[in-house]
């Protein structure tokens, strides 16, 4: 739990009674057309870029989150030098608008349709030889290397996920493993950008996980929605110079 005597930087409203009801609203419109099915095959465009999305894959566009994040990296550029870690890269929009700047971007998913789905969102956007992609469990398809900038939208939700389509809401551990294995994977001035939701009983965990491991925290960017607040939170080692 969070120090009481630190705030937290995390939004902690709660949609109100008319938020609540509109949120049901956008649910029904939804369904109604369609786009409630997660698990079927979609192309969305994202700030103008084409997105395939496969199915137990996310939809970084129906569900705000990976747009949202995408649209902070691709506005605040990344250093044409810089070497990019995106963790959990889902649809890989992330490491696509990453791939746009940086010299060299590594793309990390555990579940296997992921990693397909990002190579092919590679190929299809003309990227694909600046994206490497692995497989695997947070921080273990890259051991042994460092990276200026980590981007990661981690699960939301504390429990053990159900299958392949459920490991991006769901982890019973993710915010000590993650934590704990960050200020090893980041060179010297390197920082982590965190997308943390007023929605899931994970977030305030990867806040404070952060915090015991000697992370200095800073609000990057928010977005506040109808029924959701999303933060962007910038990770650095207590130790490193402020830029």
């Amino acid at each position: 739990m969070l120090d009481a005597s630190i705030p937290s930087l995390l939004a902690q409203e709660r949609p109100g009674r008319w938020g609540a009801l509109v949120g049901k609203l956008l649910g029904l419109a939804y369904t109604l057309a369609g786009r409630d099915r997660y698990d079927s095959f979609r192309l969305e465009r994202v700030l103008g870029m084409s997105i395939l999305v496969v199915p137990t894959v996310a939809n970084p566009k129906l569900l705000r989150t990976g747009a949202f994040f995408a649209s902070q990296i691709a506005s605040r550029r990344i250093g044409v030098d810089a070497e990019v870690l995106d963790m959990g890269t889902g649809s890989g929009v992330c490491a696509l608008f990453a791939a746009r700047h940086a010299r060299r971007v590594v793309a990390v998913d555990i579940n296997p349709a992921a990693v397909h789905c990002t190579r092919v969102n590679a190929l299809l956007n003309h990227l694909e030889k600046r994206i490497e992609l692995r497989q695997g469990d947070l921080f273990t398809p890259v051991a042994g290397e460092r990276f200026d900038l980590v981007l990661f939208n981690p699960p939301f939700l504390v429990g053990v996920p159900e299958d392949d389509r459920d490991v991006a809401w769901r982890s019973w551990d993710a915010a000590e493993r993650f934590a704990a294995g960050l200020a090893e994977h980041l060179k010297p001035g390197g920082a982590a950008l965190l997308l943390l939701s007023s929605f899931g009983d994970a977030c305030a965990r990867f806040e404070s996980e952060l915090r015991l491991q000697g992370f200095r925290l800073e609000v990057f960017a928010r977005r506040r929605f109808i029924n959701e607040t999303v933060t962007i939170l910038r990770a650095t080692p207590e130790s490193a110079p402020k830029a």
